[in-house]
């Protein structure tokens, strides 16, 4: 029920923010939008309900590492399905990325089976790969409009999802925190990622968004008192690798 919250807090912490400063009439959705906007709900709910499926019927190690082929189904479909130009230099660079963050969440490899359970976490991130597309094709219009959309259904789903599951539901103080983070951590975090969709495009945004997973580990190193393991060593070169060829294929387009 947390992931409901969390994306339902985002949707609902972006519509507060109107209150303070209103949307430009001229960047709101028509309908000429409204099959891209349909998808993108419909593929986030379907994620969801897959990945909810995989958990159940996998271990966790696996499923952290089959959702790294989410930026490799981004960059197919982007490249496929919606003509976007993604260079050999920019593929590559993808290819590394995912190398390092399977790395990274690698847990050893009696963690990892592929089962029934990992072709619905590989449906999940198909699903996430073709929606990130889909909101590509939005992101030229208003970015807290279409992340206020994007979280208060996603959101909904996965609350009444839980609830149909029979999840333990939260006191009314860790919902609201709950909704909290996920205003700062979803909500700003995808607005700010549709806007770079709007100039780079579904796979270069990807890419650069996949540095997530380090500063998630740099934070548990502050916060938490984690130290560092060899693998996060590995990883690293591995990206830094992949970021010098990402940004060099910024600066040439």
């Amino acid at each position: 029920i947390q992931g409901g919250l969390l994306y339902f807090g985002a949707g609902f912490g972006i519509f507060l923010t109107t209150i303070f400063k209103k949307r430009n009439k001229t960047l709101r959705l028509t309908l000429k939008e409204l099959p891209y906007l349909i998808s993108m709900i419909l593929l986030d709910i379907s994620a969801i309900t897959f990945l909810v499926i995989g958990i159940s019927k996998t271990n966790s190690s696996n499923v952290s590492l089959l959702s790294n082929f989410e930026l490799v189904a981004t960059s197919l479909v982007a490249c496929l399905f919606f003509k976007e130009a993604v260079s050999k230099k920019l593929f590559g660079a993808i290819i590394l990325i995912c190398i390092a963050c399977a790395i990274l969440s690698f847990e050893g490899f009696e963690g990892f089976i592929f089962n029934q359970g990992s072709i619905f976490v590989l449906l999940a991130t198909l699903c996430w790969g073709i929606e990130n597309n889909c909101t590509r094709c939005l992101s030229i219009k208003d970015v807290r409009e279409i992340t206020i959309i994007k979280g208060v259904f996603a959101g909904f789903f996965g609350i009444v999802l839980s609830l149909i599951l029979k999840e333990t539901v939260p006191d009314v103080k860790i919902i609201i925190l709950t909704m909290l983070i996920g205003f700062i951590s979803y909500g700003v975090s995808v607005s700010l990622y549709i806007f770079s969709q709007r100039h780079l495009g579904a796979a270069k945004t990807g890419a650069y968004y996949s540095i997530a997973p380090y500063a998630a580990v740099i934070l548990s190193l502050v916060i938490l008192g984690e130290k560092l393991q060899m693998q996060f060593f590995m990883a690293l070169f591995i990206m830094i690798i992949a970021g010098i060829l990402v940004i060099q294929d910024t600066l040439n387009a």
